[in-house]
């Protein structure tokens, strides 16, 4: 193609990891008759992408920052593509995931009889390639456009269903999402502009020596308010509600794109417009620190009381996103280690949770806790995959989130921050509490009578990614060294 003459062989890897899912959604649309086609035509597209984003594996962990100028690149500002290790690790995750959620896509969609599945499915595509516009952005004004796009392309997935609850539902999303990045991100970003003749992301920051103080602070709550994906509270409410959404969508929102998107955006800043260093000056994110703790408990304990399997579920995310604010905001190597390594942990154990979800959905026609007694026995692969995944979310060994959570809190001990240890502490006991009891009823329990006999395992389409990214806890535990090495620099530690 022309457009590939004059590109470097990096910057050809991105241009087509950005432009395979907008082949896509188009190859979507036009295969939308024929749904065997569409569907298939939909896996072929994840794999490439997959396959172009770890292409780019070698040349990051080797020291090179491939990249893409944007059309109406400006000279400092923008537009342009940069690949460092932190956004490579959001993209594989964004890429990797969309293959697993797709297939169960298939299988959750047919087998809940959800119409609409052509729109679903573009939507989804336009989806991840705004993720990987925001996992490769070069420069704030950049990763401002492709959030935004991210925003309005999952809008109709939230509302798929059609119904009352489901159209109030995107409206809170849309109004807390767009509210907040134009309200708070943008002004950050402006304010940002104003302060520095360059607004790429820079190993060590680009603000040191240029604000100060209470100014200094107030700039890192707009951009940690501002980018409401994160959602920290207040400005939390939309996660929960969109839980009307099909599960593949809770998916999405919780472990592929959406949230992860979110805090990408706040640990990316910190690291790259802030700088570590420039973050641990007179406690400048003390206060950042006090909301993320705040929000990492208050969503545990408001978990625990709720019997709808997927809010609960949805409280779990937000206190866990907060984690990864909190390590941020620790503002030290080790802690912002543990961040990065919490984005693949939580994103391959928390779509686990989901897809269990959905599952049980499905077969079972149950969405509550208190309804999930003896169903273990039903279906013991998918709730056994869900023990693992909530084994790796609580932080056990030999599960992946053990090592995401030891990185946090050494980094908190590295800070001279106790109660945050505490917080880490406390947080990873509610986990307990809030998800053990689904595995207690689901195994121990005895089956209410008068339960079908033709409940048993999910249909292979959704049993097999629910298997993958169940396996994918363990695994990740083993081969964590591959990923600490990947952000490594990034986090201004040794590889």
């Amino acid at each position: 193609m022309d457009i590939e003459m004059g590109l470097d062989a990096h910057a050809t890897i991105i241009f087509w990891s950005m432009i395979l899912p907008l082949i896509g959604a188009v190859g979507v649309v036009a295969l939308g008759r024929w749904p065997n086609l569409r569907d298939s035509w939909t896996i072929v597209v994840g794999i490439s992408t997959f396959t172009c984003v770890t292409r780019l594996i070698e040349p990051v962990m080797a020291g090179a920052r491939p990249s893409l100028a944007l059309p109406g690149n400006m000279a400092g500002l923008g537009l342009a593509l940069e690949v460092e290790p932190l956004g490579l690790l959001f993209g594989l995750v964004a890429s990797g995931l969309w293959i697993l959620t797709s297939l169960y896509g298939f299988g959750y969609m047919r087998g809940h009889e959800e119409v609409n599945q052509t729109r679903f499915f573009t939507c989804f595509a336009l989806a991840i390639s705004a993720a990987l516009g925001i996992a490769f952005a070069g420069d704030l004004i950049t990763l401002f456009l492709f959030y935004e796009l991210l925003t309005f392309s999952t809008f109709p997935l939230v509302t798929h269903a059609g119904t009352e609850a489901a159209i109030r539902a995107g409206r809170l999303y849309l109004g807390i999402l767009v509210s907040t990045s134009v309200l708070f991100l943008l002004l950050a970003i402006l304010w940002t502009a104003n302060l520095s003749d360059t607004l790429r992301f820079t190993p060590g920051g680009i603000l040191d020596g240029k604000i100060a103080g209470a100014s200094a602070g107030l700039l890192l709550l707009l951009f940690s308010y501002g980018v409401g994906k994160a959602a920290l509270m207040p400005f939390h409410r939309w996660l929960p509600a969109a839980m009307v959404a099909p599960t593949p969508v809770s998916a999405l929102l919780h472990a592929v794109a959406v949230v992860k998107a979110g805090v990408f955006t706040v640990l990316k800043i910190s690291i790259y417009i802030f700088g570590i260093d420039f973050l641990a000056k007179d406690g400048l994110s003390d206060i950042l620190m006090g909301i993320a703790a705040i929000t990492i408990l208050a969503a545990s304990i408001r978990a625990l009381s709720l019997d709808n399997l997927k809010a609960r579920l949805a409280y779990s995310t937000i206190s866990q996103l907060s984690y990864i604010v909190l390590g941020a905001a620790l503002a030290n190597s080790a802690a912002a280690m543990g961040a990065g390594l919490h984005i693949l942990m939580h994103a391959l154990g928390k779509i686990t949770l989901f897809f269990v979800a959905g599952a049980v959905m499905v077969v079972a026609h149950k969405t509550e806790v208190s309804q999930l007694d003896g169903l273990g026995r039903r279906m013991p692969i998918t709730f056994g995959a869900f023990c693992i995944a909530s084994f790796s979310i609580i932080g056990l060994p030999p599960f992946g989130g053990a090592w995401s959570k030891w990185y946090l809190v050494t980094g908190a001990f590295d800070a001279d921050q106790p109660w945050m240890v505490v917080v880490f502490m406390l947080s990873s006991l509610l986990s307990i509490a809030y998800l053990m009891p689904i595995v207690v009823r689901a195994f121990f329990r005895p089956l209410p009578e008068g339960v079908p006999d033709g409940i048993n395992e999910a249909p292979l389409l959704i049993l097999l990614p629910i298997c993958a990214t169940a396996l994918g806890c363990f695994v990740i535990f083993f081969y964590a060294d591959s990923v600490y090495r990947l952000l490594a620099p990034a986090m201004g530690l040794g590889g």
